[in-house]
């Protein structure tokens, strides 16, 4: 679940930010297909891909951090 909440985040804001996933992915040094795995949820990013993908679409951490739902 985690891992699709980041796939989500990462990819609304690579599309805010006008990147295509090959566009990201190449800024990025990565595979489009390791991208697309984030993006679909099926692969959970490290935090060295996190910072990747912060520092390529000039967003802070924090920005891009999937907020904990909290429960009542």
């Amino acid at each position: 679940m985690e891992a699709e909440q980041w796939g989500r985040r990462i990819r609304a804001f690579r599309k805010l930010k006008g990147f295509t996933q090959e566009g990201l992915a190449g800024e990025m040094n990565i595979s489009v297909s390791i991208l697309g795995e984030i993006e679909r949820g099926n692969r959970m990013p490290d935090e060295d891909m996190i910072q990747k993908v912060s520092q390529t679409l000039k967003i802070s951490l924090e920005e891009l951090s999937p907020k904990k739902v909290q429960q009542s």
